[in-house]
């Protein structure tokens, strides 16, 4: 059986068609989206007149005379990341100045481009025998869980359960320990340990296990990033950021108990690593998101074990 791995996309459609296509391109029987998949940003287009659109897109005015034009526009921002939002001049008027509303169009839209992804995943894998298991990660709203949930197979929702899958079973968890941008689905590190736990117990012995986990262990290698001051300034020495671990004591003593044949996670973007505690493989494939290069992880388990690994990017 040969997985392919993948986390971080952060709303870039162009990565979430590498990461379905990834199947094909690397034989992967099962793919694995271990989070954070949604966007941080909208960008209005705005009707002038009839059938004329504006936008600011990426640092430059642009205008869209037709649909032809206006949805080879809202392509562009889609595959980095950005939601396109079409509106009127009051509707933009209305963004700018009031917050409670440009969050909930914000939300809507959110939800409404997870279901074109979803729409994607379907319409790429059905009939090709490939399982699809997408889950959250700390950075996604909780709007988007019951769009994640309306997920047919072969795409599967597997946040926070234990689903089966040709032999193995895949143990899920967005939660992280708490970071400094106060994300949904952080956790202080012993209500952590505990959520885990009660997923544990979902788990069949004797049945080789796959750790889906959002958030890497804790000094494992999987989990260094730039320290970070109260005032969130990153601390440097001799002109270079200073790494730290950063991620989570619940996940590396939750590994250290149930010892899984591999555990995967991401979170933390730079911290692309592969490493062992105890006779687990643990890997981080880390993110790219920003510059359109999906990081990733093939692995081949054969007999209960895994014969081989190679992180990629492309």
């Amino acid at each position: 059986m040969r997985l392919f791995y993948a986390s971080d996309v952060h709303g870039s459609e162009r990565l979430w068609r590498k990461f379905l296509n990834a199947a094909a391109f690397y034989g992967a029987d099962v793919l694995i989206m271990g989070g954070d998949l949604t966007g941080k940003v909208m960008v209005p287009f705005v009707e002038r007149k009839p059938g004329e659109w504006v936008a600011r897109v990426f640092g430059k005015d642009e205008k869209a005379k037709g649909e032809a034009k206006l949805e080879e526009l809202e392509r562009r921002v889609r595959l980095n990341g950005f939601y396109p939002l079409r509106c009127t001049f009051d509707e933009y008027e209305r963004l700018r100045v009031d917050d409670g509303y440009r969050d909930e169009v914000f939300r809507c839209l959110m939800r409404e481009e997870l279901r074109r992804w979803l729409a994607l995943a379907h319409e790429k894998l059905a009939g090709t025998g490939v399982r699809c298991y997408v889950m959250p990660g700390n950075d996604d709203e909780w709007d988007i869980d019951d769009v994640l949930g309306e997920a047919a197979p072969p795409v599967v929702s597997c946040g926070e359960r234990v689903v089966h899958d040709d032999g193995f079973q895949i143990l899920s968890c967005a939660w992280t320990n708490p970071t400094p941008w106060d994300s949904p689905r952080e956790l202080p590190e012993p209500d952590l340990l505990q959520k885990l736990e009660d997923l544990a117990t979902e788990l069949e012995p004797g049945k080789p296990a796959i750790f889906n986990l959002h958030c890497p262990p804790y000094d494992s290698g999987l989990d260094l990033a730039p320290q970070l001051t109260d005032d969130l300034r990153v601390v440097t020495e001799g002109g270079e950021p200073k790494l730290v671990p950063v991620g989570s004591q619940a996940v590396r003593t939750f590994i250290e108990r149930h010892q899984p044949l591999v555990s995967l996670h991401g979170h933390i973007h730079e911290s692309r690593a592969a490493a062992r505690i105890g006779s687990t493989l643990c890997i981080n494939p880390g993110s790219a998101y920003s510059e359109g290069v999906l990081d990733g992880v093939v692995i081949d388990i054969e007999g209960g074990r895994v014969t081989a690994y190679q992180l990629v990017s492309g």
